[in-house]
């Protein structure tokens, strides 16, 4: 699909996804937290599967164009983010947080680790 520009009604709110993923970030990787900014996602007109109608998915690339994350934004107002961290968790020695992820509807925003045992 082509490069597309979230519109104008979904800045906002992309905004404060990306703060919240970034403050999720922190928690875990404290100095070592990516920034996470929506004017670094490429974003991309996407069809929601659950009704067929338009939404959005922005995607964050490294420097070698491998995926460090995506947020998607249908059009019912749901959204679901991940951004990858891969760090040991501060407090649970034998975890590692794989990502940091949001999601939620009508204004409720929630989040997340992603975790994986050590091995």
């Amino acid at each position: 699909m082509p490069p597309a520009q979230l519109p104008d009604s979904l800045v906002e709110l992309g905004v404060k996804l990306c703060l919240v993923l970034s403050q999720e970030a922190q928690l875990y990787a404290k100095d070592k937290a990516p920034p996470i900014r929506l004017e670094e996602a490429q974003f991309t007109r996407v069809i929601d599967p659950s009704n067929g109608l338009p939404g959005y998915e922005g995607v964050w690339r490294d420097a070698r164009a491998q995926k460090l994350g995506s947020l998607t934004i249908n059009s019912d107002g749901s959204f679901h983010g991940e951004f990858d961290l891969l760090v040991l968790h501060p407090r649970k020695p034998r975890w590692f947080v794989e990502a940091v992820t949001v999601w939620g509807n009508d204004g409720v925003v929630k989040a997340e680790p992603r975790l994986l045992a050590a091995v």
